[in-house]
């Protein structure tokens, strides 16, 4: 049976109210997250106010041997 672990990815998104995503950071991330073996299983944003995201949290998971 295969075992994995997980790992979490919190992406400020910035500016006052929030939605602002610096994006060539963000690919940079996760780019360096599957380099490492870590693949991205969802994403899913935290909400700041008047439907504006404050945080993006990715979810990774890979294979323990």
């Amino acid at each position: 049976m295969k075992k994995f672990e997980y790992n979490t990815l919190t992406i400020d998104a910035k500016g006052v109210w929030g939605g602002k995503v610096a994006e060539e950071n963000f690919k940079q991330k996760l780019n360096e997250m599957g380099q490492n073996g870590w693949e991205l299983v969802g994403m899913t944003n935290s909400n700041q106010a008047y439907g504006q995201t404050r945080y993006i949290i990715c979810t990774f998971k890979r294979e323990i041997e």
